[in-house]
Order: structure tokens, then C-alpha cells, then sequence
């Protein structure tokens, strides 16, 4: 396990880790998302002992990094694909690393098999495309069969297979028991990778618990209408207490509604539906949500909530005026 306590790191005048802490749970794929310069790649450097913190502690089944004897049999990493020594063969990068830890010669090949790289294990790293140096680094991390593992961007420079392997190959890790600590800044890989999430902004925990959860709290829930008849569907959702919400393609988002409740509603009213689908707001609106006052780097006029629907916003009063706007539009149209 991993265990992260009051970790803060200064350079200079720059604060870039803010009393930082948080568990890394066994048996789950972690996930360890934040905004750029949030403090991510500080904090696993710190944890391997790469950089020293101003104060705080990390340890690794109970110990620091620099008190185990053969480190690479408790946690394997992968913090930067390309530092490899150039003119190494992928073999003899893998067998350094096993004859430093007293890892058996075998696990050299089993871990060139296992990644994809038997066929180039003879060539200079120096010479791999950026795929085949993240896939060196994986064979790297996994060479003394740790019960932790920690990965950074592991999916960059892998093609589509490449990416649907490693995320298998982290799932199965964590089916076995392992910790699992990934960071990454695409949020469609680890909306369908990660279990479990710490989010950190400015170098401050924002949040740890799982991915359902962060969803949950940091969006909202509703339900995508489509009907021939839009009038008659605002009437009857309004005598019925609930808002819709017009979209530009025609639909109508109803938040926190239950589907149920609406499709009998417009059968009581003899309302057609086209659609009637439940949504959910996806990881990357939840995270948009929760590090929008934690981003460093901002373009100008970029405004994070337009990335957003509407349902995840909550614009209280000015939904009713859109409806009012809405509905006023579908009677000129149907007057003229």
C-alpha cells in the first residue's frame, strides 16, 4: 500500500504540493488525475524517492523508497518512457535492472514476451518509436513481480491495441491484489480503467474516493426528451413540478427526473416521444466541475462550464426563462 502523509514540496516562492495526503487502496485500479501543474508528477517523484519533499512522508508497505533493499521487488514504475540509456538493447536494460535487484535472468524474458518486444530485444533502445519505449517501460516496472505499481501517461505512443492491452494488463494486476496507481489527463481511458480516484488542484487534495461516487457528486443526473408535440411536453412536465431544459438540437433535458414518472406523464397526455434515454454526465464533465477554480493554465476567454450540458450546471432561474423563451418560439411558429 501506499500511504501519503502532510506531503508538501517548495521551489523557491512556488508551492507546488500543499500538505498532501491520501491512501492508495489494494485491489483497485487508482487513478490520479488533476489539472496541469497541479502537483501530479511532483508527488510521484516524491514518492520514489526522486525528489525530496520540503516536509511530509510516503511509504511504501510501510517504508520509504530509500529503505528497500531491492526496491523494484516492491513497487515498479513508469515515470518517463524514454529514460533509457540510448545505446542499450531492450534485453540488456531489463537484465541491468534484474542483476541489480537479484531478480532471477528468467523474469528478463518473460517480461519481453509479455509486452510485445521478444522480436526487438536485440535492437538499441535508442532506435524504439515512443509505443515501443512505453512498452520497454511496463516490462520495466513489472520485472520484480511488485505488489505496487505506479504508471504516468501509460498509454501514451500506443496504438489503439496497444492501449486496450495496457488497460487489461492494469485491471488484471489489480484483480490480483495489486495497487494500482495510474496517472493520466485522458479522461475516456480512465473512465473505463480506473476504479478509484484522487484528484489533486494546486497541489491540494480535492478529492479520493471512487469513480461512481466523484460522478455522482460532481455532476447531475438527467433525462434526454425528443417529441413531435414540444409544447404540450413543457406544459405537462410544468403542471407536473418538473423543468425542461430546450438544446439547440431540439432535445429537452429534464434534471433529475425519473424516466418512469415522465413516460407515463406524456401517455396520460397523449404526448408522443421519440426519445426518452436517462444520461449521466461523463468523468471528464465531473472533473471539468470539480478543478475549475484549480486550473493553472487557461486560454484566454476559456470558460470551463460551456464544455458542459446544461444539465450540469445548475442555472436555477435562467432554465424557466429558457423554457418561456422556448415555448413563446413554438407559438409563432405554429401562429404564422
Amino acid at each position: 500500500m501506499i500511504e501519503v502523509h502532510e506531503l508538501t514540496k517548495r521551489y523557491g516562492e512556488t508551492l507546488a504540493v500543499d500538505r498532501l495526503s491520501f491512501q492508495v487502496p489494494q485491489g483497485v485500479v487508482t487513478g490520479f488525475l488533476g489539472p496541469n501543474g497541479a502537483g501530479k508528477s511532483t508527488t510521484m517523484r516524491m514518492m520514489l524517492d526522486l525528489d525530496r519533499p520540503t516536509s511530509g512522508r510516503v511509504s511504501i508497505d510501510g517504508k520509504a523508497y530509500h529503505q528497500l533493499s531491492e526496491p523494484l521487488k516492491y513497487i515498479g514504475a513508469l515515470l518517463e518512457a524514454k529514460a533509457v540509456h540510448p545505446g542499450r538493447t531492450a534485453y540488456n536494460h531489463l537484465l541491468w535492472l534484474a542483476q541489480s535487484n537479484r531478480i532471477p535472468r528468467r523474469r528478463v524474458d518473460e517480461m519481453l514476451d509479455l509486452v510485445g518486444l521478444r522480436e526487438v530485444a536485440r535492437r538499441r533502445s535508442g532506435g524504439f518509436s515512443l509505443g515501443m519505449g512505453q512498452r520497454l517501460g511496463i516490462a520495466a516496472a513489472l520485472l520484480g513481480d511488485p505488489r505496487i505499481l505506479m504508471f504516468d501517461e501509460p498509454v501514451n505512443g500506443l496504438d489503439p491495441e496497444g492501449i486496450l492491452w495496457i488497460r487489461n494488463l492494469m485491471k488484471s494486476l489489480a484483480e490480483e491484489g495489486r495497487t494500482v496507481f495510474v496517472s493520466s489527463h485522458l479522461m475516456s481511458e480512465m473512465a473505463v480503467t480506473a476504479d478509484h480516484l484522487v484528484v489533486i488542484g494546486q497541489g491540494r487534495l480535492l478529492a479520493n474516493l471512487s469513480m461512481n461516487d466523484f460522478i455522482d457528486q460532481n455532476s447531475h443526473s438527467f433525462v434526454q426528451l425528443r417529441t413531435p408535440q414540444p409544447e404540450a411536453l413543457l406544459d405537462a412536465l410544468a403542471g407536473a413540478g418538473m423543468t425542461a431544459t430546450p438544446k439547440d438540437d431540439g432535445a429537452f433535458e429534464v434534471v433529475d427526473g425519473d424516466p418512469a414518472r415522465i413516460g407515463d406523464l406524456a401517455r396520460d397526455h397523449g404526448i408522443a416521444l421519440h426519445e426518452l434515454s436517462p444520461q449521466r454526465a461523463s468523468l471528464e464533465e465531473a472533473f471539468l466541475r470539480m478543478t475549475a477554480d484549480s486550473v493553472e493554465y487557461r486560454t484566454h476567454g476559456e470558460d470551463v462550464h460551456r464544455t458542459m450540458p446544461p444539465a450540469a450546471n445548475g442555472w436555477g432561474a435562467d432554465w424557466q426563462r429558457a423554457q418561456d423563451r422556448n415555448r413563446q418560439k413554438i407559438k409563432t411558429k405554429k401562429e404564422s
